[in-house]
């Protein structure tokens, strides 16, 4: 084969494992009333999944990093992606809150122990040093598209039948087809690189963690990535409020689902292009990206009752696309915040751990809302709530954009 088509299909074949492998965990994004009614379960106890799943992610990041440089990204991914698929099957043929527990636990292994950190590694050995933007850019591209295909199949093979549970039996088993098709082309296509023994600096050193807790912009860093997802994340919620509230098909909020959460990631260059050649500054872009989408969250709330279904549903489209484009330029944030290249993957290592505690606090926590409040009142308390973390956040982007312009001056 070319090696050039290799490169490619390589990098489509990763995309492929990257959109498909959080289809499980993240299940209730698209398929919300589904699981609820398939499970039997209320809405406070689908957020606990997404809170066990988190809360195993936070304590696996670090480690799962450590071992992902001493085993080759073929071997890590590929058996990560068949678990998970084994996981997946396991729920289909259960829909058991309980079993549900321990396999949204196991997720947390399958997929973020040493997948992620894997994944990234094999975008950057699949280039060449002088095409690693492409590449990570192809790579997100691909993740998007492929990402959009497995839950557009995953959505008709729902509609295929009236009975909620076995339209919600046939989505899960399909995305598992996804990822056994996702393992064999990683296998077939990935190199047999070793992928260990990174340079000394890109490991990860204790004594970094004791200097950056320190340091209190490394906690003005982290917390926007905080405010940042949990924003992104949470646009989400639009699906149940547009089948709940507003009182589109589930089938039809399932599209809009997959525009915001999949096709949109195409965007996520957009907002590094903003950032880099329009504001000059990931944190100032970030400001007004988040001061954007508070305006945004408010428009929902100020949303006339007499609002057509499909209007409301394109306006969902709009926080959803700026979302993107905001999170996918987030970590760039550490540049400006100062933190030297040595210490970069720790400084991330520690954001991350912050920045994705949103799954392991909102889910649970909008979910009680919508059990106490019920649906208008629920969604009107969850809107206002990330329109007010939209402000919180873009004043942490402000405060590091005037840090970091003191800091040029004062050089």
């Amino acid at each position: 084969m070319n090696s050039k088509l290799r490169k490619y299909l390589t990098i489509a074949a990763l995309g492929l494992a990257g959109g498909t492998i959080y289809f499980l965990p993240y299940i209730k994004y698209v398929f919300y009333d589904a699981q609820i009614a398939a499970m039997d379960i209320n809405n406070t106890q689908s957020g606990m999944l997404l809170t066990m799943y988190t809360i195993g992610n936070v304590i696996l990041y670090i480690p799962g990093g450590l071992l992902a440089d001493k085993i080759a990204p073929k071997k890590a991914i590929s058996i990560s992606l068949f678990a998970t698929a084994v996981l997946c099957f396991t729920y289909a043929f259960t829909f058991s809150y309980g079993v549900a527990l321990v396999i949204w636990v196991g997720l947390s292994f399958s997929t973020a122990f040493v997948f992620w950190s894997s994944l990234m590694k094999a975008v950057r050995i699949v280039g060449t040093e002088e095409e690693q933007g492409f590449m990570y850019g192809l790579y997100y591209a691909c993740n998007g598209l492929t990402g959009a295909l497995a839950t557009s199949v995953a959505l008709y093979a729902y509609g295929t039948t009236s009975d909620i549970t076995q339209g919600f039996f046939r989505a899960v088993m399909v995305g598992g087809a996804f990822l056994i098709i996702a393992a064999i082309l990683i296998l077939l296509l990935l190199k047999a690189d070793s992928g260990a023994a990174a340079d000394e600096e890109a490991k990860f050193k204790l004594k970094d963690v004791g200097t950056l807790v320190k340091n209190p912009i490394v906690w003005i860093f982290s917390i926007t990535i905080f405010c940042a997802y949990g924003i992104f994340a949470c646009t989400s919620y639009f699906n149940p409020y547009l089948t709940d509230v507003v009182g589109v098909s589930a089938v039809e909020s399932g599209v809009f689902t997959i525009i915001r959460n999949y096709v949109f990631l195409l965007l996520a260059p957009l907002g590094g292009l903003l950032a880099d050649k329009v504001f000059k500054s990931t944190a100032k872009w970030l400001t007004c990206a988040m001061l954007i989408l508070a305006g945004l969250f408010i428009g929902v709330l100020l949303m006339p009752s007499g609002v057509s279904p499909f209007a409301a549903s394109v306006y969902t489209l709009i926080p959803g696309a700026v979302a993107m484009m905001m999170y996918g330029v987030v970590f760039s944030i550490v540049s400006e915040a100062g933190i030297s290249r040595t210490m970069t993957g720790t400084a991330i290592g520690i954001a991350s751990i912050i920045g994705y505690l949103p799954d392991s606090i909102y889910h649970t926590m909008f979910g009680n809302w919508l059990d106490k409040y019920g649906g208008q009142q629920g969604y009107t308390t969850i809107f206002g709530f990330l329109a007010a973390s939209g402000v919180v956040g873009a004043a942490l982007a402000f405060t590091i954009f005037k840090k970091n312009k003191a800091a040029k001056k004062a050089a």
